[in-house]
């Protein structure tokens, strides 16, 4: 074979990339319809910016618990809603320990209880992964307020979404993994 008519893999990528760039140039940008012009678009809210409410919006998920919370600086009132009920603290809802603990450790670990106001939605699960579900929603959302946060927050894996769930039980069987009593007779 002659090795100066077999194209390369370098002049075949340039030669694509050169004709997307001539592509590129031959799409007319510079005309625009009278009906694009008149339309006026919204610019896109940038990340880490709050609602129009100063609110910070974040969502969690724990085995089949979903929260989403929304923060801003307060006075340090934490709130939970669940199944769209009236509003309760977190020791008047959660009543392990361990789950109020859950909710407010991004909010110690990065010196901000007391300093944020935090209102959360939670559907779905028990007490435990919708604490755990919180937890990670509070992380997520103090990450959108401060990003300066986020090595505080990692280091103590507070931004890690736990991803284990509950195994499906399969059909013919008694459970995911048990098996229905063999009778030999």
């Amino acid at each position: 074979m002659n090795e100066e008519n077999t194209p390369t893999t370098e002049t075949t990528a340039m030669s694509a990339s050169e004709s997307a760039a001539e592509l590129a140039k031959g799409i007319d940008l510079g005309t625009e319809s009278a009906e694009a012009t008149a339309v006026e678009t919204r610019p896109a809210p940038e990340p880490g910016r709050p609602d129009a409410h100063g609110w910070y919006w974040a969502t969690g998920r724990r085995k089949t618990a979903v929260a989403r919370a929304r923060i801003k600086p307060g006075n340090g009132e934490v709130k939970i809603q669940v199944a769209r009920k009236k509003f309760k603290t977190v020791d008047e809802y959660f009543t392990e320990p361990r789950d109020r603990t859950d909710v407010v450790a991004p909010l110690k670990v990065t010196d901000t209880l007391g300093r944020m106001d935090v209102v959360c939605r939670v559907d779905g699960g028990g007490y435990m992964g919708q604490a755990q579900a919180i937890r990670l929603a509070v992380a997520r959302a103090l990450k959108k307020y401060d990003p300066s946060l986020e090595s505080v927050l990692r280091d103590n894996d507070y931004l890690t979404r736990d991803p284990r769930e509950v195994e499906r039980k399969k059909y013919g069987q008694a459970g995911a993994r048990r098996r229905f009593q063999f009778s030999k007779r």
